[in-house]
């Protein structure tokens, strides 16, 4: 009569058992599932603090993440693109140059130091960088950068080719537009640079700098008419005020005061700085 008995409870203790094997199963699987949403969460959270977040909050925030992991690049990238934002420049150099040293390193983020040295007036440095890269890491950044170190070296022939590269690798070619438009302006090849603005423009119709930019072009031309280019009342008068300038550098005294009265008439507000200059010149005339 024991058999029986013995055999039931050796059932039973087998299916208790598995009972117990299938708890942990599903117990190790639901970890691993909150693992992974706190992951999504971490990386979705790290976006955010390196796209719409105050820059000086991505800061603390990756701080804050690298003391509990100072290890993991992914959140030594973020603080130095985060420095870089917050415009604590030398910091973020630094922060990059560890970025750079980790065993995980990548090409892109020898970019990003590059860029950073730029951004801390450190030509040569970043130059030496983009040299240390090699030359099969194609993007629109790394060509970006060389279009800006060769205008510095004022090396032209290869300025424009690292230019037109980087128009070509990217979908969004407005900032390297303006730049390279920027360095025909430099160099005095007026026609060339009001090209470069508007087409700067066309991709980027909110973009103000090329507005301007492109307002200078033509003014050093002697073109004191403002471009056909989508601008708020605001713009209009700033870009009439900046074709002024460029009428009194070019020594158009009469025509720069009527261009700086047009720009204060225009403008919704008082725009002190083309009431300063105005009377400046009136001042001049009378002396």
């Amino acid at each position: 009569m024991r058999r029986p008995i013995l055999v039931s409870l050796c059932v039973a203790g087998t299916v208790g058992l598995a009972a117990c094997d299938k708890a942990r199963v599903n117990t190790a699987e639901m970890d691993r599932k909150f693992q992974d949403v706190n992951v999504i969460d971490e990386t979705n959270l790290s976006e955010v603090m390196l796209t719409v977040a105050d820059p000086n909050e991505g800061v603390n925030y990756f701080e804050r993440a690298l003391k509990g992991d100072p290890d993991r690049i992914d959140l030594m990238r973020g603080l130095a693109a985060s420095l870089v934002r917050a415009k604590r420049i030398t910091e973020g150099v630094a922060a990059w140059v560890r970025v750079v040293d980790h065993e995980d390193a990548q090409n892109a983020d020898s970019v990003e130091l590059a860029d950073a040295l730029i951004r801390a007036n450190e030509w040569d440095r970043a130059e030496e960088v983009l040299n240390s890269i090699p030359p099969t890491h194609e993007t629109y950044k790394r060509y970006r950068l060389e279009a800006m170190i060769a205008d510095s070296n004022e090396d032209w022939a290869k300025a424009d080719s690292f230019y037109e590269t980087a128009v070509g690798l990217t979908t969004k070619p407005a900032p390297v537009m303006n730049n390279w438009g920027y360095s025909k302006l430099t160099r005095g090849e007026f026609a060339a640079a009001e090209r470069l603005f508007l087409d700067a423009i066309r991709q980027d119709t909110t973009m103000f700098t090329a507005k301007n930019n492109l307002a200078l072009a033509r003014g050093a031309q002697g073109k004191y008419d403002l471009p056909v280019v989508p601008m708020t009342q605001v713009e209009r008068a700033q870009l009439l005020y900046s074709l002024g300038l460029a009428a009194v550098k070019r020594n158009d005294i009469e025509t720069g005061k009527a261009l700086f009265r047009e720009a204060i008439d225009t403008h919704p507000q008082h725009f002190e700085a083309a009431t300063r200059s105005l009377r400046a010149l009136e001042a001049n005339a009378r002396s």
